[in-house]
């Protein structure tokens, strides 16, 4: 519970002089707020940044019914975390803006999410 959730804490990383301090809410100085969510990694295209993919349902009430909707969200991936792979289950947490699109950081990984 090193930042505040009940996550595992990765490992120290490899190399301290080039390591970003500054988005790694593990090591460094990056807050988590807000909210917690779990979702599948769908992308691993860009550098140090995940697309998390997220489904859930939404009521119909006109035709009393459930209907399945799903999100996705880039999610900053510290380095202690790298690296992942499409079809992992992860948790994301809110933080502030890190770029344009990115306001989550990868806080937790279960690999063996895809296999389910």
């Amino acid at each position: 519970m090193a930042i505040g959730l009940d996550v595992p804490r990765p490992p120290e990383p490899d190399n301290p002089e080039d390591y970003d301090y500054e988005t790694c809410p593990f090591y460094g100085e990056l807050s988590v707020r807000g909210q917690v969510i779990e979702g599948e990694i769908v992308s691993t295209d860009m550098d140090r940044t995940v697309v998390v993919e997220r489904e859930y349902d939404v009521k119909v009430p006109k035709y009393d019914r459930q209907m399945k909707r799903r999100s996705r969200i880039p999610a900053h991936t510290p380095e202690v975390l790298e690296p992942l792979s499409v079809g992992d289950d992860v948790k994301i947490a809110e933080t502030r803006p890190l770029s344009k699109t990115k306001h989550h950081v990868v806080v937790s990984v279960d690999e063996n999410g895809g296999d389910a």
